[in-house]
């Protein structure tokens, strides 16, 4: 007995089209890709950043020559607040002042003993005697306690000068040294400004140009890959058609029958016919 064998086959342009992309496929995967060309890239600091960075060791400290010159101007100032401070506040002139002041002082002081004698001299009584001795003694009691007041009045003017001047300058070096403490506070804060404003404006310029890293990268990724997607497009395609056209085409085979076939194929026919004759004599 013949036996048929039937096969499915693929319509003819398929076969040329898969056939085609095959090669294709191979030449395009077959060279090893350059991976370099597309690999990250990390964008440098701007110098702007480098700037800040700079800034930051620049700053640290920068107070201590305030804080050091405050210092400096509070110990000045305690000098001023002694009990002779005022020393450095005296006119250096003061001292003739006094001496010219009390000479002048001691002038008229004679002039008036001497007037003292004369009149003791024309009302007819001798020096040391009687009421001219009682008015010289009298006379230079009080001159010498005007002498005393004199010179204290001259020299607590000279103290109450140096004083007030000891105190304008301890008033002033204490001002000048809360004010070098208010540029150690303000100096640091300075810094800090000036450098968050240059690491800012300096991440800015980096991302910037990370972006036109990353661009480029993307780009090379493309232009490697764009012949793998247009074959991954062409299988696509390729795979949607072989699923469109099943059995499109047959072919059938019929190889000849063996010896055994043979006998058994007429063995069959027998068989039938023998029992279609017993059906028909029933």
């Amino acid at each position: 007995m013949a036996v048929t064998q039937t096969q499915t086959l693929p319509a003819p342009f398929l076969k040329d089209v898969t056939e085609d992309y095959a090669k294709r496929l191979g030449q395009v995967t077959a060279p090893e890709m350059d991976t370099s060309k597309f690999r990250p890239q990390v964008a440098g600091q701007d110098p702007y950043q480098t700037t800040a960075y700079d800034r930051v060791a620049g700053g640290i400290g920068a107070y201590q020559p305030y804080i050091t010159q405050a210092g400096a101007y509070d110990t000045a100032a305690a000098g001023y607040s002694g009990p002779t401070g005022y020393q450095d506040f005296v006119s250096p002139y003061q001292q003739d002042i006094i001496d010219t002041t009390m000479a002048d002082f001691d002038k008229q002081a004679a002039a008036g003993i001497t007037g003292i004698g004369q009149l003791a001299t024309k009302s007819g009584q001798y020096l040391g005697g009687g009421r001219e001795g009682v008015m010289r003694s009298e006379y230079q009691s009080q001159s010498d306690l005007n002498r005393a007041k004199l010179l204290a009045q001259l020299r607590q003017q000279m103290f109450t000068q140096g004083q007030q001047g000891a105190q304008t300058a301890f008033g002033q070096q204490q001002q000048l040294g809360q004010t070098q403490r208010g540029m150690a506070s303000l100096v640091p804060q300075l810094y800090s400004q000036d450098t968050a404003a240059y690491g800012a404006m300096g991440a800015q310029q980096q991302a910037q140009e990370q972006a036109l890293k990353d661009a480029d990268r993307e780009a090379a990724r493309m232009e490697a890959y764009e012949p793998y997607e247009r074959l991954g497009y062409l299988g696509t395609g390729i795979t949607g058609m072989l699923g469109g056209y099943p059995g499109q085409y047959q072919s059938t085979v019929q190889p000849n029958p063996t010896p055994l076939q043979t006998a058994l194929g007429i063995g069959t026919g027998i068989a039938g016919m023998y029992g279609a004759y017993k059906d028909m004599t029933r």
